[in-house]
């Protein structure tokens, strides 16, 4: 059987929702920088790609139209190259790992990229009034909360659990303190 190994990683900055540097750089802007990124530190030829599965949770904006497949291509990966964009919310970057490993053991595929974006200060903001326009009132009496935007999630986390924002905050953070640890000791 086959393995699905990851062998390279890239993310894109990290920054507060409507402010700072990275506020109106587009969604296939970045994720294209880290696809390319990937792919470089992975040593292998773009047109190698077999195929990039990237997740988002707001499938619109400059995230809609494919983000996966535009991504692929500001990635400067040849067009042959396809792309496809997952959405499961929160999950969508796992999902997108997830599918890409079914690709290698089951279906044989060689070098796949995945992962995740999400720019949430280009969609979730007091001017996208299209967002709630939008909106299925069916779907809304029977569930209110279908269209519950990601930037409630801390709050509603700290509401309902009573973990607090900053407790939130200070697991974000060792989380990526972890993860630079691995990558300083070279681990898996």
């Amino acid at each position: 059987m086959t393995d699905a190994v990851i062998v390279s990683t890239a993310r894109t900055p990290i920054g507060r929702a409507f402010r700072r540097a990275f506020n109106s750089t587009k969604s296939p802007t970045r994720a294209g920088h880290a696809i390319r990124h990937v792919v470089a530190r992975a040593g292998i030829e773009p047109g190698d790609v077999e195929d990039v599965v990237l997740g988002t949770a707001l499938p619109a904006g400059t995230a809609g139209c494919s983000i996966g497949r535009l991504a692929t291509l500001a990635a400067g990966l040849p067009d042959e190259v396809p792309g496809q964009t997952i959405d499961r919310q929160c999950a969508s970057g796992l999902m997108a790992i997830a599918i890409v490993a079914k690709q290698i053991v089951v279906d044989r595929v060689r070098i796949v990229v995945a992962g995740g974006q999400e720019i949430i200060s280009t969609l979730n903001t007091p001017k996208a009034e299209w967002v709630d326009r939008q909106q299925d009132e069916r779907l809304r009496a029977a569930c209110p909360n279908a269209y519950m935007p990601m930037l409630q999630t801390a709050e509603i986390v700290a509401k309902k659990y009573g973990v607090t924002r900053d407790v939130q905050d200070e697991y974000a953070l060792s989380s990526q303190q972890r993860t630079a640890a691995a990558k300083a000791a070279a681990r898996p």
